[in-house]
């Protein structure tokens, strides 16, 4: 059955009557926009309406955006923090073997010809290890026979004398320390000349001076060095560096303790020097003197017995 609106009821324009007007109206209205800019005010304040519910309308995705963010962001940095651990690591490394190399590098220019007046005659040597007694000072360098080393020779490093050579192999040779016990080295005080004898102490950065009377001139922080004359030691080679003075008037000698001026146990290389030449042959005496001497002595002894 087909109801038809009360007649009393208004229907109004047809849908297709007002589908034309409503497209007349906005192709007038885009004209009159396009050509004469007639709606800006009305689109300017339909935007500033619109502005919260757009402000509103983005916060959800903002919201995930920056949680997205967030997680990735500290992905990325823990992940970076591992490589940066890994390349920490690599230049400490770098860096531990480039100091090494600067230190060993400034030790074998020490030992130069242009640093040290020995270095031209010296034979450089690589420290190989220390001797198998824990209670000895000795080292073992890789020259030996071969290279012409003989025991007796001197070695040396960059700041002083290191120790004498004691027992030589084909390949090896053992190296006494002056700090080993009894290992003596002949040396003369640079401040006023004076003569002694440095003796090893048996420990590590120790030598002794023995045998100096309380009277005798010597100071803290006064430096020895090799006199050359027991013909072993090169005249000039620092040696040691005192460190204590006790002088008791009960005692003849005084107690003098002294450190190596060289690096005994710290440095790689070191050089061995030649045996210096011998000087000149003491004169013998002549026969005529010799027995005016013994004349001499001779009437000595009966004004004696007189």
């Amino acid at each position: 059955m087909i109801r038809e609106p009360p007649p009393f009821f208004h229907r109004g324009p047809s849908p297709l009557a007002r589908l034309t007007f409503f497209t007349i109206a906005a192709i007038v209205l885009m004209i009159a926009d396009h050509r004469f800019r007639a709606l800006e005010t009305v689109r300017l304040s339909l935007s500033v309406l619109a502005h919260p519910v757009q402000q509103v309308a983005a916060v959800p995705s903002q919201a995930l955006g920056r949680i997205a963010d967030y997680f990735a962001s500290q992905e990325r940095l823990l992940r970076e923090n591992q490589d940066l651990k890994v390349k920490v690591l690599e230049q400490s490394a770098a860096a531990q073997e480039a100091r090494l190399l600067r230190a060993e590098q400034e030790h074998l220019l020490a030992m130069s010809p242009g640093k040290s007046r020995y270095a031209e005659g010296g034979l450089l040597a690589e420290v190989l290890y220390t001797a198998r007694n824990p209670f000895t000072r000795k080292v073992v360098i890789d020259k030996g026979l071969k290279d012409a080393i003989v025991a007796g020779m001197p070695v040396i490093d960059g700041e002083g004398v290191v120790g004498q050579v004691t027992s030589v192999g084909t390949f090896t040779s053992e190296v006494t320390l002056v700090t080993e016990k009894d290992q003596s080295v002949p040396v003369m005080l640079v401040r006023n000349g004076l003569r002694a004898i440095s003796v090893g102490s048996g420990k590590d950065g120790s030598i002794d001076v023995p045998f100096m009377p309380v009277s005798a001139d010597i100071q803290n922080n006064d430096v020895f060095v090799t006199s050359g004359i027991d013909g072993t030691y090169p005249p000039g080679l620092l040696v040691a560096q005192v460190t204590s003075v006790e002088k008791n008037a009960a005692y003849v000698f005084a107690k003098i303790g002294a450190k190596p001026a060289a690096g005994v146990v710290n440095h790689r290389y070191v050089m061995v020097l030649p045996i210096p030449a011998q000087g000149a042959a003491r004169p013998e005496p002549k026969a005529d003197e010799g027995k005016a001497g013994k004349q001499r002595g001779q009437r000595r002894r009966e004004n004696a017995s007189r």
